[in-house]
């Protein structure tokens, strides 16, 4: 029963996040009880854990609502919901905020200081230039990425709680913890074990800023202007080939020239050899099939290393490395052996210890001077590497690094993971193109060592010679009984520390693993793998994952990847990806952009309920555009919420009781269409669609408000009577089905109304079902579209008049199908009521018309 003791005088949304969401906690609303939990009623959800640097941005809002529309609509359908969160906070996004915040950078050959002050907190560290960074050890780096990345995580969890996510705090998570360094750990051992990690000394793509090396799946290419240079190669026989190139300065490093074997002006050339300008260096002319034709003069040069394509010739066609730029971006000082003329030595002593920039300009002029520059360079605009959090073009520089098998050199392995991908349900479905064809453009197995400090240490050591040499070759690997362990400073199994670094001692490894290698295991983080077992037997494989559609080439497939490799089998049956916010322009927001939107203030402006529903307004994979100056949909969504309240307010004034028998063919008509919502609503959620699910519910809700509330409020106004009854049970029962309904995208609001008249949350009631009002409505939805009409065609009149809906109506006839003149008959009572109409008839016409509608009042 209601106790309208607890109906406020004016209800109103503000304030009811911090009293609900203390609420929900304190009663643990969302707590997960595993040992109320068999394994199929179980629901659980890989939650994305965003990155902990910085703050939020309102795709973060828009994203994490719809994962907790999903998670809520489970869970009032009997499912017991696993939803965790965890914090990404370890890699480079996590380094450089600690760098401008406090003023410093790492050198890790400084020691441990244990008083250490950093110089700067918060907006006064962003002012400090690079330069000017105090160094400080590895360790007290570590120490302020802790203390920062806490805070953030901290006001990241107060945010979501405002938003209303119906996440278990309690299953929360941090991707530096023991516990997270604990399974990446013994899940790279396990696939060092298997084969599927491997060291490697390889051309890597390298980032000269952050001196680090950067996997495929962190590339992007951005449009760079430049220059072709057209620049001769001389033949034996005196005659030039002419090739051009955009990197000139790289002609040292020159091993071959290549063209389409099928190219007929080379073919005569392929197994013979010409000298590089400048350098004088012999190198052989080569056939290939990615050699292209039509690009330039037909024929490249092969240098070590001016783009991904020269190290797949490099590889397949078995040429030296001659690499020349430095893991700072310079021209290292050793000239390659491969130079031996003392013109082509003393050309190169030129351009040793520049940067790519000045070496292209000193080439430059050389090849003028030797006249083998042939033409002006031309202006040209061109997509080059970047790292996608760098500013500066990528080099490929060969490093030794630490690489998992990913299916690019293994055709079964591939195989399995694009069955893997045909095997999970996306929503939409058009997603899972990208997803394989990330997979079949695969070139390269998976980088996961990074040449960074926070992360999670790679659990290897290397013995030394009796020169002091590394044998890396002969890695000793951490065992499961010393997880967590980092190498940098526990020595190695069998030695002790006094032997670090000693000849015939050991070194630790240095490098950490890519932050993906550690996310790709969100699943094991959250659901206890190799730590608590019978919760791992019970959420996984997990029955979502949601994110963005952007880092389906990263996370999804790298999760989808460790789940092969380790379990055998995919990681979830579900994956729900969520499009971009874009500004009114159509463009992304991004940090980058400058255009990116903070939900705090609009949380707290409009309310959490208006913005949760802008984010359920848009479906699953489709980007939305968002305009702070004008949010319309929130404002919209903040009407909606208001209006819940207040019909809900008044509904719940009326006298008597939701189990009262619905009698009046009106009311039962309007159950019936609602049954209907009910069914169509619950196949929208079923199949991922919350914005056609919340499309249903709120055009109903607008219908019900705007016309049947109206059309019965005299009924359920007046004296006790089985119409009167039957008025107030339909009101009753279609505001508790339409608050179950809403309960997802405003949870406050609903759970406001609710507990007017329960003691426990909405949030753990049954979904409503068609059925149970079905048996309500017998009547059919028809006779409810029919009153609707009518009512809208009589304010109409009253509405031209200029009169006021309350002025009486002498007389009102409604022409309609004999079909509806019948059902018309059976509402006609309440029609006169609402509509102050003193006599009523009914005509015979082709189509439904409101006419005759006479405002004067009879005389005294």
């Amino acid at each position: 029963m209601t106790d309208t003791a607890r109906i406020p005088d004016k209800p109103a949304l503000e304030g009811l996040e911090s009293v609900w969401g203390g609420t929900w906690e304190r009663e643990g609303t969302y707590r997960f009880d595993r040992t109320a939990a068999p394994r199929e009623q179980i629901y659980s959800i890989d939650t994305p854990p965003p990155t902990a640097s910085g703050s939020l941005h309102i795709g973060h809002v828009f994203s994490y609502t719809h994962t907790d529309l999903a998670a809520r609509f489970q869970r009032m359908r009997g499912k017991h919901v696993f939803y965790p969160m965890g914090w990404d906070d370890n890699g480079l996004p996590t380094e450089r905020r600690v760098q401008n915040y406090y003023g410093v950078r790492c050198d890790p050959t400084l020691p441990y200081d244990p008083d250490f002050t950093p110089p700067f907190e918060g907006a006064d560290g962003k002012s400090v230039k690079a330069a000017d960074q105090i160094p400080i050890s590895r360790r007290n780096f570590i120490e302020l990425c802790e203390r920062l990345t806490v805070e953030d995580e901290q006001h990241f969890e107060a945010l979501f709680r405002m938003l209303g996510l119906s996440v278990d705090w309690t299953q929360s998570y941090r991707t530096i913890a023991d516990e997270a360094l604990f399974t990446s750990q013994l899940a790279f051992i396990r696939n060092v074990e298997r084969g599927e990690a491997y060291q490697a000394l390889a051309p890597t793509l390298w980032d000269v800023t952050f001196r680090t090396a950067v996997a495929q799946a962190e590339l992007e290419d951005r449009e760079q202007s430049g220059h072709y240079h057209r620049v001769s190669f001389h033949r034996p026989d005196g005659g030039v080939i002419e090739i051009e190139t955009s990197r000139p300065e790289l002609i040292p490093a020159c091993v071959a020239l290549v063209a389409h074997p099928d190219d007929e002006r080379y073919q005569p050339l392929f197994g013979t050899t010409v000298t590089t300008p400048v350098f004088g260096v012999e190198v052989p002319v080569l056939a290939h099939h990615l050699a292209q034709k039509d690009r330039g003069t037909g024929i490249a040069m092969i240098c070590t290393f001016g783009d991904v394509t020269d190290v797949v010739w490099w590889r397949e066609l078995d040429l030296p490395n001659r690499a020349i730029i430095g893991f700072d971006g310079r021209i290292i000082a050793e000239v390659p052996e491969a130079i031996s003329s003392a013109a082509g030595r003393a050309a190169y002593a030129e351009i040793a210890g520049k940067t790519t920039f000045s070496a292209k300009q000193a080439v430059v002029q050389q090849l003028r001077d030797s006249g083998d520059l042939l033409a002006d360079p031309k202006a040209i605009t061109h997509p080059v590497k970047f790292y996608e959090k760098g500013d500066r073009p990528l080099e490929i520089v060969s490093t030794r690094q630490w690489y998992i098998r990913n299916g690019a050199r293994d055709e079964q392995l591939r195989e399995r993971l694009i069955a893997h991908g045909r095997d999970i349900d996306w929503h939409p479905d058009f997603m899972r193109v990208r997803y394989e064809n990330w997979v079949d453009g695969l070139s390269g197995d998976w980088l996961i060592s990074r040449q960074r400090f926070f992360g999670v240490p790679i659990p290897v050591w290397y013995p030394l010679d009796e020169a002091g040499d590394p044998k890396f070759d002969e890695p000793i690997v951490a065992t499961r009984d010393l997880l967590p362990v980092d190498p940098s400073s526990a020595p190695a199994p069998g030695f002790d520390e006094a032997q670090r670094g000693e000849p015939g001692g050991f070194i630790g490894e240095h490098d950490i693993m890519d932050t993906w290698a550690t996310s790709s295991l969100t699943p094991q983080l959250a659901g206890g793998w190799e730590r608590d077992p019978e919760l791992w037997n019970l959420v996984f494989p997990y029955s979502m994952r949601p994110q963005a559609q952007d880092i389906i080439r990263t996370w999804l497939f790298s999760t989808v990847l460790r789940a092969e490799l380790e379990l055998g089998e995919k990681p979830w049956s579900n994956a729900a990806i969520s499009g971009f916010i874009v500004d009114p322009d159509r463009k992304k927001m991004s940090k980058s952009k400058g255009n990116v939107v903070t939900p705090a203030g609009l949380l707290e402006q409009h309310g959490s309920d208006a913005v949760r529903y802008w984010a359920a307004s848009s479906r699953l994979g489709t980007d939305a555009a968002f305009d702070p100056q004008n949010p319309t949909q929130v404002k919209i969504g903040r009407r909606l919420a208001i209006k819940v309240l207040n019909a809900a307010k008044f509904i719940l004034a009326f006298d008597g009781s939701a189990d009262a028998p619905v009698t009046m063919p009106v009311d039962r008509s309007m159950l019936a269409e609602l049954a209907s919502v009910v069914d169509r609503a619950t196949r929208a959620f079923d199949g991922y669609d919350h914005a056609r699910a919340l499309e249903v519910a709120e055009t109903f809700f607008w219908t019900f408000c705007d016309d049947y509330l109206e059309l019965v409020k005299e009924r359920a106004y007046g004296e006790p009577s089985p119409e009167q009854a039957s008025a107030v049970a339909a009101l009753k029962t279609a505001l508790d089905v339409m608050l179950r309904l809403f309960a997802p995208v405003i949870p406050f609001a609903t759970e406001e109304v609710w507990r007017w008249s329960h003691d426990t949350s909405v949030h753990l009631a049954s979904w409503p079902t068609g059925g149970d009002l079905a048996a309500r409505g017998e009547a059919g939805s028809e006779l409810l579209e029919l009153a609707s009409l009518a009512l809208t065609g009589i304010r109409r009149a009253k509405t031209d008049a200029k009169a006021s809906q309350k002025t009486p109506a002498l007389r009102a006839t409604i022409a309609a199908p004999v079909t509806s003149i019948t059902l018309l008959h059976s509402v006609a009572s309440d029609l006169r009521a609402v509509g102050r109409i003193i006599e009523l008839s009914f005509v015979e016409g082709e189509a439904f018309e409101v006419r005759d509608v006479a405002l004067e009042a009879p005389s005294e």
